[in-house]
């Protein structure tokens, strides 16, 4: 627990130092959802209508931007290799490392997204779905993208192919977080959705680490 605690700190350090993957992800998904009254028309029945869709699509998007720099920047100047070497299992240094992605770039879209809501006129009985959507589907963008980082590792065009090898497998997250939405603010429970998205954070939360070590290991040799 220490090891993954002095990880985690590592990375919130460097990530606040630098600042820009944590502006970069808000930014995008601030502008993207300004830019959908503009293209669509301001008309409040339709954007009550997409409201849901273009925020966990955005959000999706936004999450990826920082993902090929996961362990990109530890690769490129040796920092892995000695991660790698430490007492503590490169699985829970993965995980350390998932979980300050997270911090980075999750927690902020959570705290942004109601402030959108309000601007795509979601209804009231939605927020409290959007966020317990948001805090279930960010952790998995971040486990599951960070799969696809280990993946890439060291490769050419790295970015593109790590949205072709996670995009298919964010579909899940974004159909339960949208049905969730859209139940909720027609007066169904959303809680089935729910639930589904909790089997997937957890399913996640069981793969995620192990398979993205072994791939580093693999780009490591």
């Amino acid at each position: 627990m220490n090891r993954f605690l002095e990880v985690v700190r590592r990375d919130l350090r460097l990530a606040l130092r630098q600042g820009s993957d944590s502006v970069m992800v808000v930014t995008f998904f601030v502008l993207t959802v300004v830019l959908f009254p503009f293209g669509i028309g301001p008309e409040v029945n339709v954007l009550e209508r997409v409201s849901a869709g273009v925020l966990m699509v955005t959000a999706l998007l936004a999450s990826m931007l920082s993902l090929d720099r996961l362990f990109q920047t530890d690769y490129e100047d040796g920092s892995l290799e000695l991660l790698v070497l430490t007492p503590a299992p490169l699985s829970v240094v993965v995980a350390a490392k998932m979980l300050a992605h997270w911090l980075t770039t999750g927690l902020p879209l959570m705290v942004a997204a109601p402030v959108l809501a309000v601007l795509l006129h979601m209804q009231a009985d939605g927020f409290t779905t959007l966020l317990a959507a948001m805090a279930l589907g960010t952790p998995t963008l971040s486990l599951i993208g960070g799969i696809g980082a280990a993946l890439v590792l060291g490769a050419r065009r790295g970015g593109v192919l790590l949205s072709l090898l996670i995009l298919p497998l964010y579909v899940p997250v974004l159909i339960f977080g949208v049905g969730a939405i859209d139940a909720a603010v027609q007066g169904m429970s959303a809680r089935p959705h729910l639930l589904i998205l909790a089997g997937i954070l957890a399913a996640a939360l069981a793969l995620a680490p192990w398979t993205s070590a072994a791939a580093l290991r693999q780009a490591l040799e």
